[in-house]
């Protein structure tokens, strides 16, 4: 008998979602079948069975959240008796995985099985990702029902809303079914968020810094978020001191030369923050590709935990829904974040007289802690003067 525990998904947390077992008690399963579906901080992942053998125990049910480390499942092999629950041995999986893990941007093929209980479809491959799968689940949605259009018939989460069952997919109370007034616990990114906030809290040092950047003289066409990582680069070329990492702990600083820029979502579920990496080697259209590929990817939740961490430098464009200035927050261990406001008809003297110029308002937080007040106006007089060129 083997006991599996929940593994360590690579997000530093400790605790995940259950969003659905794959498997029943009594069950057969082999070694690299999936097991179960956790939602974790950012991404829904597919975990795939350690071993071969009977399943004999569930110890959670859909919906609960479980601690790293704690155990997920009993799996008889005919090697012998079960530990008790929650305690180790030399038999017991201790928080790793034995096969691949496949992230919520990865397809899962489900296929049925002679003689099994489990919950899968009885006729025809279905195959679809793990974040569409829980978005089918949650919805009541047959997959079998849905005409796929993906790559290799795979299910799309447009797909769902083409079935006409997304009336609800982007509504923050399709999860919440508790009445006004009842207290809910944070889980998936809004749980997320509040770790990451007050590690920010407890750990930064922060101090913001506001200015505008004058782009009356932009030509026809520009992408304005293209053009905002473009600036973040040439802020940290010009000063590199605010793009890498700080350990207040050991007291030490890493400077990277790579710019791996982390862009703040807003979405119904919470704050996701995908990361756009080597912005420095890219052309307007290779980023233009890259935001619209995390466009599509933050909305259907498939963006892969890998996708959301190392990143060097962070930017939030709040001004594209509202607000002008703001004092955005770092989250350790980067030393700064460049908020964008909403882009404002200004009246600005010009030459004795006035004209009236379209201005983005920005941002600057940065740890002070590491980072000078002196390198922050230098990085962004850098990204003002990379705004301010024509194209």
């Amino acid at each position: 008998m083997k006991t599996f525990n929940l593994p360590d998904l690579g997000e530093g947390l400790q605790e995940a979602e259950i969003v659905d077992w794959h498997v029943s008690e009594g069950d057969e399963i082999s070694t690299d079948e999936p097991m179960l579906s956790v939602e974790t901080a950012k991404a829904v992942v597919e975990v795939p069975s350690p071993y071969t053998g009977r399943v004999a125990r569930l110890y959670a049910a859909a919906g609960d959240l479980v601690e790293v480390g704690k155990p997920l499942i009993d799996i008889d092999t005919g090697q012998g008796l079960a530990p008790t629950a929650g305690k180790a041995s030399e038999g017991d999986d201790s928080g790793t995985v034995v096969g691949n893990v496949p992230t919520s941007d990865e397809e899962l093929v489900e296929t049925a099985v002679a003689g099994s209980r489990r919950r899968r479809q009885s006729s025809a491959k279905v195959k679809a990702a793990p974040a569409v799968r829980a978005m089918a689940k949650k919805l009541g949605v047959d997959l079998t029902t849905v005409v796929p259009s993906g790559k290799g018939g795979r299910i799309t989460a447009d797909d769902l809303r083409n079935a006409g069952a997304t009336k609800s997919v982007r509504a923050p109370t399709a999860k919440v079914t508790l009445p006004p007034g009842t207290p809910e616990r944070l889980r998936g990114p809004r749980r997320a968020m509040a770790q990451s906030m007050s590690l920010s809290r407890n750990e930064v040092c922060p101090c913001t810094i506001f200015d505008d950047a004058d782009i009356h003289d932009w030509s026809h066409g520009q992408d304005i978020t293209a053009r905002m990582l473009r600036s973040i680069v040439a802020g940290c070329c010009a000063e590199p001191a605010l793009n890498g990492f700080f350990n207040g702990e050991e007291m030490s600083r890493q400077l990277e030369s790579r710019v791996d820029i982390a862009i703040a979502v807003d979405t119904p579920d919470g704050l996701i923050v995908p990361v756009i990496r080597g912005v420095e080697r890219k052309s307007a259209d290779q980023l233009r590709e890259d935001l619209n590929d995390l466009k599509i990817k933050t909305r259907d939740r498939t963006v892969a935990p890998e996708d959301m961490k190392d990143f060097t430098i962070t930017l939030s464009n709040f001004g594209m829904m509202a607000g002008r200035y703001a004092t955005p927050v770092v989250v350790p261990p980067t030393i700064a974040i460049l908020g964008s406001g909403g882009i404002r008809h200004d009246v600005v003297p010009v030459l004795g007289g006035v004209e009236t110029h379209r201005r983005i308002p920005l941002s600057l937080t940065f740890d002070h802690r590491c980072a000078t007040g002196g390198e922050a106006c230098r990085f962004l007089a850098a990204v003002i003067e990379d705004l301010q060129r024509p194209d």
